[in-house]
């Protein structure tokens, strides 16, 4: 075992969290300088993981140690006997695992910076097997079509919310294609209803934008704010929890969570995350003929190859495009057989 504690430690409020490393605590602090603090804490778990399997100071890790750790997050988890439908594998899903490593080498790459280590034992992929091709990488993610909620699903989930609060929440995923966190961070002075626009100070990466939101959703508001929104509320965040000794604070993700699940199971859906929502939204835009360029500014992409899935979610548009053409391909062969 290493001397040193692996216990994660959230840090006080603007104090990046701590691993009781000097050279990781360092590093964390470096991440929390320019990153949101929930990326800042999944770095930390994901180096408490890693140095948990490794079980070696930082400084003596090497090449075959990351290999190792990648081999033993693959390996089944406490015995259990539960395999993924997605992948029919047993272990952690790719994309945690490539997450670690990100982690893990976002350290050697500041450790490296600082002098502390030579190289950075996180390989950047395998060699292929032709000279002069790409090199392979460590972890393959398989790439998969976010799920999205048919027209008549989206109908019964608004008629299962009871509050506007919850109804307004909810519009600004499904028509504007709000992130969860976004949602939940939007404040009083963000909301410009002459404009039907909602500006978003707090996106992912720190990203701003202005978003346009159909007058449904103010209208909606308006009915939030006037009626349910609690009078003593000192927040400038607009949704607040509205019963219960938390009444007039700012709203949790896990609330908004179990409001989204009360509604699903009261209209009967399969499924309706949060992000299932957002992506929704992008989906019925992209279908309806919307410009790529425009939904990557609606979704707050920051880069456009992300908002190309949604020409594969677009299928009916797809199928249209598809029948159109064959049809045409098919009277070109009745007239070439023609004699």
């Amino acid at each position: 075992m290493t001397a040193w504690d692996r216990c994660l430690v959230r840090g006080a409020s603007g104090v990046a969290p701590g691993l009781g490393h000097p050279l990781l605590d360092g590093y964390l602090s470096f991440v929390a300088a320019r990153a949101r603090p929930n990326t800042v804490l999944a770095t930390a778990y994901d180096l408490k993981v890693a140095f948990t399997v490794l079980d070696k100071d930082p400084l003596t890790v090497t090449t075959r140690d990351v290999l190792g750790f990648i081999e033993a997050q693959r390996a089944p988890r406490r015995g259990a006997n539960v395999v993924r439908l997605a992948d029919a594998e047993a272990g952690l899903s790719a994309r945690t695992i490539k997450r670690r490593l990100a982690s893990l080498s976002g350290l050697y790459g500041y450790l490296l910076a600082c002098g502390e280590v030579n190289s950075n034992p996180v390989p950047t992929g395998l060699s292929a097997r032709r000279p002069g091709r790409p090199s392979v990488p460590l972890i393959r993610v398989p790439r998969t079509l976010p799920r999205v909620l048919e027209p008549d699903e989206v109908t019964r989930l608004l008629a299962a919310l009871r509050t506007s609060r919850d109804t307004a929440m909810v519009e600004l995923m499904v028509f504007g294609a709000l992130r969860r966190c976004e949602v939940l961070g939007l404040r009083l002075g963000d909301l410009r209803p002459g404009e039907h626009r909602v500006f978003i100070a707090e996106g992912k990466g720190g990203h701003q934008r202005i978003v346009p939101i159909t007058a449904r959703f103010f209208a909606t508001l308006a009915t939030y704010l006037d009626n349910e929104r609690p009078s003593e509320s000192s927040t400038d965040r607009v949704f607040v929890v509205l019963k219960g000794p938390r009444r007039g604070q700012p709203l949790s993700a896990d609330g908004l969570d179990e409001i989204l699940d009360g509604a699903r199971r009261r209209a009967t859906l399969a499924h309706a995350t949060c992000h299932e929502l957002r992506h929704t939204c992008l989906t019925r835009l992209r279908e309806a003929g919307m410009a790529l360029e425009a939904i990557q500014a609606q979704a707050g992409h920051a880069s456009i190859e992300t908002t190309r899935i949604y020409v594969h979610l677009a299928s009916d548009r797809l199928v249209e495009e598809y029948l159109k053409t064959m049809a045409i391909l098919d009277d070109m062969a009745t007239e070439a057989g023609q004699p």
